[in-house]
């Protein structure tokens, strides 16, 4: 049961570091039926200029706003150079394989700048273990989930509360009906993107002291985030957490009682039961749409 337990932990915190670039889909795909395929990648490019800035003897909290500065210009970066020019003529793939360039692209200019070698990321936090409820947790697992639920409750609470966040709400329940009422869409999917790449971002500095850094880091996290996005579902924040927390407790379990090397079958098994019998997603919604 302690072992259980503690399997249980480390499948929450990695879960929560998949919801937080999954809920960046999520925020991509509400106001522009778009997503990001080079979330990885921002995840990946926020913990290397992460560890730089530490490595430059800055405090790892003060670090934290610049890196989330840093994802959003990126962000809004890729939906102005790969996004809109696809929205603007209406290509249905144009997006997809404009950011998965940019993607490519990226990885590229981090292994001329930092190297092909992962990379240690110094912990701000003790690295001894802390008991809790008879199994040991790690402090930076314990950050890990309170700032991943942290991040999302801030966009929530910005999203219902602010004059802004309301735009980006009637963005997503009718564009059409928003740009008629005068919202600059456009803006309001720019500032999406930056939101999306800045939560990778953020992510990718809050999981770099618990893994390696490195320039191929993001591409198999943001590859299983979009795993959750689409179990949970794309258009639920609750689905987010939720497959997030089932996806990353079923590679730990699986990883210990059976064999590391298929800890990713689960997963992925769940994922074909999903697209097969609710594309939805779990908590999704089904949108009728008249044609």
């Amino acid at each position: 049961m302690q072992i259980l337990t503690q399997l249980v932990y480390s499948g929450i915190a990695l879960g929560m570091i998949y919801a937080v670039i999954a809920f960046g889909y999520q925020l991509t795909f509400a106001t522009s039926d778009t997503l990001n395929f080079g979330q990885g990648d921002a995840l990946m490019l926020g913990a290397l200029v992460g560890l730089t800035l530490v490595t430059l003897g800055l405090n790892y909290w003060l670090m934290i706003p610049l890196v989330c500065l840093f994802g959003a210009v990126q962000g809004a970066f890729v939906e102005r150079i790969g996004v809109r020019p696809a929205i603007k003529i209406k290509s249905e793939f144009g997006w997809i394989m404009s950011t998965i360039a940019l993607g490519i692209i990226f990885k590229n200019v981090a292994e001329n700048v930092w190297g092909r070698d992962d990379l240690k990321f110094p912990s701000p936090l003790p690295e001894s273990p802390i008991q809790f409820l008879g199994a040991n947790v790690l402090p930076m697992e314990i950050l890990v989930v309170v700032g991943a639920v942290g991040m999302m409750a801030a966009v929530e609470v910005f999203n219902r509360k602010s004059i802004y966040g309301k735009a980006v709400v009637a963005t997503f329940n009718d564009r059409d009906a928003a740009k008629l009422m005068g919202i600059n869409t456009g803006l309001v999917i720019t500032f999406s993107y930056a939101l999306s790449s800045m939560s990778a971002a953020f992510a990718g500095v809050l999981i770099a002291p618990l893994t390696l850094t490195g320039a191929t880091m993001g591409a198999v996290l943001g590859l299983k985030a979009f795993a959750v996005a689409i179990i949970g579902g794309l258009t639920s924040g609750m689905g987010i957490i939720v497959g997030g927390i089932i996806l990353g407790i079923a590679e730990t379990t699986t990883g210990f009682y059976i064999s590391t090397g298929y800890k990713d079958v689960p997963g992925l098994v769940l994922l074909l039961l999903v697209l097969a019998f609710k594309p939805a997603g779990l908590f999704g919604k089904t949108v009728i749409k008249k044609v």
